[in-house]
């Protein structure tokens, strides 16, 4: 279900745009993982969002947010109509908004976004972590240091973001995410069934 925001009206047009880019991380998997969640609204640009975070203190946070897109449990995702329609632009930076909601779809498809989405046996998880928790250590530190980085410094946030922005790269930069973080590229070749570094053009 698709719905507009404060009178936006999602014309044929747009829905078929988002929903192509929601389908690529599922292209193998079908659509049972997408199960979970309900609706899509579309906004006419950013979004703020008024966030509150209590620290280890007991200290109670409020600050604004901007977003492009935020995905939630159960649903709905939100997406800014101009950074879908600017997807084809976009991604030489590796970056597509609603490739990276609909990452988090999937991650939340056990419970709580961890970046690890549903796998099939103990084994699996293992061997995700291992590679997703390395990849991680390797890139924060890479930010530490001042390094340029290939993906989103936004996904130094937390592992569920790391793993958003690293699926972006996936299906818009895969020969970039794979150059630069091979393994990383392998796992998400894996567990999506695809390998977009040998027919996606960059």
């Amino acid at each position: 279900e698709f719905h507009g925001a404060h009178g936006l009206v999602v014309t044929d047009e747009m829905a078929v745009a988002i929903a192509a880019q929601a389908c690529l991380p599922v292209l193998r998997l079908g659509l049972g993982p997408y199960r979970g969640f309900v609706g899509i609204v579309v906004h006419s640009d950013e979004v703020v969002a008024r966030r509150s975070v209590t620290d280890e203190d007991g200290v109670v946070h409020e600050y604004d947010e901007w977003l492009t897109g935020e995905a939630m449990e159960g649903g709905p995702v939100m997406l800014s109509w101009p950074d879908v329609a600017m997807a084809g632009e976009t991604a030489a930076g590796a970056y597509n908004v609603v490739v990276h909601e609909f990452a988090h779809v999937l991650d939340m498809g056990d419970g709580e976004p961890n970046g690890m989405p549903p796998l099939s046996d103990k084994a699996a998880r293992a061997r995700w972590a291992q590679c997703l928790g390395d990849s991680y250590a390797a890139f924060c530190e890479a930010l530490d240091c001042g390094d340029h980085t290939f993906l989103d410094p936004y996904g130094a946030q937390a592992p569920e973001e790391f793993f958003a922005v690293a699926t972006e790269a996936f299906f818009v930069q895969p020969r970039s995410l794979r150059a630069e973080h091979p393994d990383l590229y392998s796992l998400l070749a894996g567990y999506f069934q695809q390998d977009p570094a040998l027919t996606v053009r960059e």
